[in-house]
């Protein structure tokens, strides 16, 4: 059965996905709400833990029966349920855990009586961890060796990003490794100039962008549940994938598809790929930086193209 692709569904996700034949998607990737009283249009973001997680239950089996064999599934969560959700995953509907990546950002939520929330769980799932997607030429980033020591021996096509980075590139310059298992990508403040406005969660395009160019190759199809601001579906179609999105808000579908109809395949990415090279110093925080980066294939930016900065981001 051929799907129609390149679309957005202003509707329930479970239902959507329950009408698609299985063994269509190649990568599908769920920033679902968190369950922590947001402020959605329609949706309650305060459900009973049960409820919650039986709710996420039934999506994430939507989600696996709709991936193919050698497909892949990514998913962002908070705190709060990511260990519930790993082992959901894991027991109940037999994916692999390839990657468990941290999600490290400026501009953190500000919390009263804990520590600034400044983190994200990104789960890599697989059906078959003998055969997915995963493209590494698509996303080595520049090595300790290259950036900071300047050393002969490093390998000039760079490394895989590990899964986690630790420590913001102005705090310790020289202590900052572009190359580790908690990415540093900035949260999209309400500043900066890629932010749609209309919805409170949205994901940097570059983070996306690191996933879909890992995960899946030009023309495949790539599925978001959640669509929320339409991050992965801008993604998506910039880099020459085919897409499918749900999402249950009308104002919000609405605006999105105003969204992607501004863009064209093969249209740069908002943001800064690559944060030790874009990111000022706090003793320079007025500086202007190169956006532009010459270890990553199929940039779509011009070399020296340049992007101002907030101080102290």
């Amino acid at each position: 059965m051929e799907i129609q692709t390149d679309r957005l569904h202003n509707e329930d996700c479970i239902e959507g996905m329950s009408k698609l034949p299985p063994g269509c998607i190649d990568l599908a990737f769920a920033d679902p709400p968190f369950n922590i009283g947001y402020k959605y249009d329609v949706y309650r973001d305060d459900l009973d833990d049960n409820d919650y997680l039986d709710s996420c239950d039934r999506w994430i089996g939507q989600v696996v029966r709709l991936l193919k064999d050698d497909g892949t599934f990514w998913l962002a969560i908070g705190d709060e349920y990511a260990a519930e959700l790993k082992v959901l995953m894991q027991r109940q509907h037999r994916l692999v855990c390839r990657s468990w990546v941290i999600w490290y950002y400026t501009f953190g939520v500000h919390c009263k009586q804990k520590f600034a929330r400044s983190h994200a769980h990104l789960f890599q799932m697989v059906k078959d961890p003998k055969r997915y997607t995963f493209e590494v030429d698509q996303i080595r980033v520049p090595s300790a060796r290259q950036l900071v020591y300047q050393d002969a021996r490093a390998d000039p096509r760079g490394r895989l990003p590990d899964d986690t980075w630790i420590l913001r590139p102005q705090d310790l310059r020289e202590g900052f490794s572009g190359d580790e298992d908690t990415w540093y990508f900035p949260r999209v403040a309400g500043t900066f100039h890629e932010r749609e406005g209309f919805h409170g969660c949205q994901m940097p395009e570059q983070l996306l962008g690191r996933i879909l160019r890992a995960c899946s190759r030009e023309g495949e199809i790539v599925l978001d549940p959640f669509a929320g601001s339409g991050t992965t579906l801008a993604v998506a179609k910039k880099l020459g994938r085919r897409y499918l999105g749900f999402e249950l808000s009308a104002d919000y579908a609405q605006k999105i598809e105003r969204r992607l109809s501004r863009i064209c395949v093969g249209d740069r990415l908002e943001g800064a790929e690559e944060p030790l090279v874009s990111a000022p110093s706090t003793t320079d925080g007025k500086r202007w930086a190169s956006t532009a980066s010459t270890n990553t294939p199929n940039n779509k930016r011009a070399t020296g193209s340049r992007q101002k900065l907030l101080p102290g981001l």
